[in-house]
């Protein structure tokens, strides 16, 4: 774990460190500079990545610890209530040895009883005999009897005594097994609390996992917000260039700045504003590509012709060239279609309508022009609802398609489009 975070952080080093030097190299070229500007951006990225960190793991810290002292807690009363169940055990042994000394008393009364029981009868069967004795008897007999009645009581006594320590015995019962229940429940409570603590060791690092993701996330949306105010300084230095755009270019620099303030106040609705904004933002990347592309020396490497406008492309071929070759099966709508389409837009097309391995194409047309497929594919189907009355792409899917009832134009296009292009180069 510790060496995918090392290398994740390399990573994001190593991005804004390339993003803050190409976004600041863009509009000046100066390359200390831009050098400067990386390494600052590296440091600052490094200092948020160990300040928040630090914060998490104090968070886990102080949740760890509040669960360590939940557990010495119930660990301390359950000593407690395994000190009390000893009590009761060595009391209700004591009673236990009490309730047998008392057993044995009751069977020597017993005993002493039967005994005089018997000796009654020999003096029954001797009062014939020793009718002399008789009244030395009757008296032994009388005392015996006064003794038989106080041995009764003593027996009805201890009878009572009995049943009051049995009852006594059933309490103590019942007390020892309410508290045995809530052993049970007290251990039931401990197991469920170690298979959170297992529970929360495993989800740990899925956590920390999702937390590296939105924080990624979270860079992502302010390195963004960071190209949108560079785009925005590059149109304030292009509105003194450009006097005649600078009504429009002035307003779309307003509605930028008010949505700018608005995700500023309104992090939740970042997704769908940023749509907006990265529309608008493609008008005037168009413009500072076409600004750009006219300062650009006149050989241009044959792996970058692709990627240009198709208008800068074909500079020699007019538009009445491309009426000339028209097919006669092509739409009107559709060649002024194909005209205002530039050249990585067209290779946009083609990748769509190809569909092989459309989304990597799209993904890295749109980084050759500092943009996202999606923007692409909004820019299409915009240029087609204004030239030919409809949308040509279905950007909802997740692989863009071309609907059915367009497919055959667009391949016409693009077959017209390739035609041109060769008979350009053979012309070079």
């Amino acid at each position: 774990m510790q060496t995918v975070i090392v290398s994740n952080r390399f990573i994001l080093g190593i991005i804004a460190f390339s993003v803050s030097f190409g976004l600041s190299l863009v509009p000046n070229w100066d390359f200390n500079r831009s050098f400067i500007t990386g390494v600052i951006t590296v440091i600052a990225t490094y200092a948020a990545a160990l300040f928040v960190d630090k914060r998490r793991r104090n968070y886990e810290m102080l949740v760890l610890s509040s669960l360590r002292k939940r557990i010495k807690e119930m660990e301390g009363l359950k000593s407690r209530i395994v000190k009390e169940i000893n009590q009761i055990e060595e009391h209700r042994s004591l009673l236990y040895t009490e309730s047998k000394q008392l057993q044995n008393q009751i069977l020597e009364c017993r005993n002493q009883r039967d005994s005089l029981h018997r000796e009654l009868g020999n003096f029954a069967g001797q009062k014939k005999q020793l009718e002399a004795e008789s009244s030395n008897l009757k008296a032994e007999v009388h005392t015996l009897e006064n003794h038989k009645s106080e041995l009764n009581n003593s027996f009805s006594n201890l009878t009572t005594e009995k049943r009051r320590l049995e009852l006594h015995c059933n309490t103590y019962r019942s007390e020892i097994s309410q508290l045995q229940n809530q052993i049970c429940e007290i251990q039931q409570e401990k197991q469920e609390l170690e298979s959170n603590l297992t529970l929360l060791g495993r989800l740990k690092p899925q956590l920390e996992e999702k937390l590296y993701e939105l924080r990624i996330k979270l860079q992502d949306l302010e390195i963004e917000l960071n190209q949108q105010n560079q785009l925005l300084a590059a149109t304030k230095l292009e509105k003194d260039n450009t006097a005649a755009s600078l009504n429009s270019l002035h307003t779309q620099i307003v509605e930028q700045q008010t949505e700018l303030e608005q995700l500023q106040g309104e992090f939740s609705l970042l997704q769908e504003e940023r749509d907006l904004l990265q529309t608008q933002v493609w008008d005037l990347l168009q413009q500072t590509e076409t600004l750009n592309q006219e300062t650009l020396p006149e050989t241009t490497p044959a792996d970058e012709i692709e990627l240009f406008p198709f208008s800068e492309l074909v500079e020699p071929i007019t538009s009445t060239d491309i009426t000339a070759d028209r097919s006669e099966s092509l739409p009107e709508e559709w060649a002024n279609f194909m005209e205002k389409l530039p050249g990585h837009e067209i290779q946009v097309l083609k990748a769509v309508v190809a569909q092989d391995n459309t989304n990597a194409l799209l993904k890295q047309i749109a980084e050759a022009h500092i943009t996202m497929p999606n923007l692409l594919i909004d820019s299409i189907n915009e240029c087609a609802n204004d030239t030919i009355g409809e949308l040509i792409i279905e950007p909802s899917v997740e692989v863009p398609k071309v609907y059915q009832e367009h497919i055959t134009n667009v391949r016409k296009m693009l077959d017209m489009y390739e035609d041109l292009m060769a008979r350009h180069a053979s012309s070079n």
